[in-house]
């Protein structure tokens, strides 16, 4: 007999599954940002309603709850073309680049010598060519002709084993296909991830926290809809930070392969040597990460006669990360009280104080604390205007449990959909981190002074460092 719980559970999550249907469907992102960032706001409401709601489910049925949510959920994501984002057609051509043999190191989308791959979805010509998600590349005299790949004069910045990824894509696509093996591969390992959450909290968390990721507005919307590359990489840091406190050298393998997917979950190796004071405890993971990321490259690298950082180095700068001078919002809330000239300093201070103390005093039971620690830390600090970068963040929230720090995905989302309806958008993404700090700050300060908190559930939250990386560690409720 279903449970007046389950029924109630499922009720939120089909009210959420319809309204981000609507959401991903609507096409607001150029037209109307403010109104589809309402719709989003709306789906985060209902996904911290049906979380709620979750923590009333019997145990024994909470898993297949979370993962009949979580493929339905995903699946939403497939019920449109990409909508916020165009990275997708540039993943689309660097696995048609691949499959020619050629590297996609070495040419930008608009190179001449690549004119016989260009096809009319990815290079449309005339009317198709108005619209603000397209950019115009030389063509036929008389003719008009662009792409929907962005930075089209560059070549690519993925590292390897997301261009693998890219490649095996376009193996397995049909023809014409277009969009949707993309998204499917993102459903696939959305709900991978979801999986491997389950099978790590089975053992060392509760469950129901495995719906933070599985449910999470931003999994449809980014790693589905806009099929963001990201997802393989926050599911290889989930595998990792849960193999490596059995296997070092395995879990450290891992996280080799998620670097050389995306960079970004670097962040999360500070919390995979949680409590290893021994440098050799530390060489153990750190040996085989290194070594698995330079196997990867090995490759391309033979191959290209360009760099395999491809555009990274102008991509950073771009992006303000190397000159606080022109770095419009990055560093927002450093800047909000030091002068721009301080931010990095300070940034790099507060960094290694962090990984430090998550390197001496973490729990080497639950690397993903201390990895959830540094990887919140430097999203605050950066605050960054990509959404989709959160995916990583989202999912050591769910191996974790500290709902917090959710609201630092959330304030990515309305600095990246939001910002562009104010004419002062750097404002809206201040606000937006500022808000998720305080909500941070306000989570831990809770944590800290509930009554009978013991040592064991500070351990659980990578508050202070106990012993023994295969402790047995008690199921808890879910935070809120």
């Amino acid at each position: 007999m279903i449970s007046t719980q389950i029924v109630r559970t499922g009720l939120f999550l089909t009210v959420l599954v319809t309204l981000l249907v609507l959401t991903v469907r609507y096409d607001g992102y150029y037209s109307d940002p403010a109104g589809l960032f309402c719709w989003y706001a709306v789906c985060w409401l209902l996904f911290a309603a049906a979380v709620w709601s979750l923590r009333r489910v019997s145990a024994r049925h909470t898993a297949a709850v979370v993962l009949l949510g979580g493929i339905t959920v995903a699946a939403t994501g497939l019920t449109a073309a990409p909508r916020t984002s165009t990275d997708m057609f540039r993943y689309a051509w660097d696995g048609r680049v691949q499959a020619a043999g050629i590297s996609p190191y070495d040419h930008a989308p608009r190179d001449a010598a690549l004119v016989p791959l260009r096809d009319g979805w990815l290079f449309p010509s005339g009317t198709a060519c108005t619209g603000p998600d397209t950019t115009r590349v030389p063509g036929p005299v008389g003719q008009v002709r662009c792409t929907r790949i962005n930075r089209p004069g560059v070549p690519t910045i993925y590292p390897p084993v997301a261009e693998g990824y890219f490649l095996l894509v376009h193996s397995v696509s049909p023809d014409g296909s277009r969009h949707k093996p993309l998204q499917v591969g993102g459903a696939l390992l959305s709900v991978g991830t979801t999986v491997a959450l389950l099978l790590v909290l089975r053992r060392r968390g509760d469950v129901r926290w495995a719906a933070y990721w599985a449910w999470c507005p931003a999994v449809p919307v980014e790693a589905v809809n806009n099929a963001h590359v990201d997802v393989l990489g926050a599911l290889l840091a989930v595998v990792a930070l849960g193999v490596v406190v059995r296997h070092r050298g395995l879990g450290g393998a891992l996280l080799g392969a998620a670097v050389a997917t995306k960079l970004l979950p670097v962040v999360v190796v500070p919390g995979a040597l949680s409590g290893l004071r021994r440098a050799r405890d530390a060489a153990a993971v750190l040996v085989p990460a290194a070594l698995v990321t330079a196997l990867v490259y090995l490759p391309y690298a033979l191959v290209s006669r360009g760099s395999v950082l491809g555009y990274l180095g102008g991509y950073a700068a771009e992006e303000g990360y190397e000159d606080t001078s022109s770095a419009k919002n990055r560093f927002a809330l450093l800047r909000l009280v030091l002068p721009d000239d301080w931010a990095l300093p300070v940034l790099a201070v507060i960094l290694v104080s962090v990984v430090g103390w998550v390197v001496w005093r973490g729990d080497p039971g639950r690397p993903w604390s201390g990895a959830l620690l540094v990887t919140g830390t430097v999203f605050l600090l950066l605050t960054p205007g990509y959404s989709w970068y959160a995916l990583l963040l989202v999912a050591l929230v769910a191996l974790d449990g500290r709902w917090e720090w959710l609201t630092v995905a959330m304030a990515g989302a309305a600095k990246y959909v939001l910002a562009p309806a104010f004419d002062d958008g750097y404002a809206v993404g201040t606000t937006a981190y500022a808000i998720a700090a305080g909500a941070v700050l306000t989570g831990w300060a809770v944590r800290h002074s509930a009554p009978g908190r013991s040592r064991e559930q500070a351990a659980r939250h990578g508050d202070v460092h106990e012993s023994g990386a295969d402790r047995p560690t008690e199921p808890t409720r879910p935070n809120g």
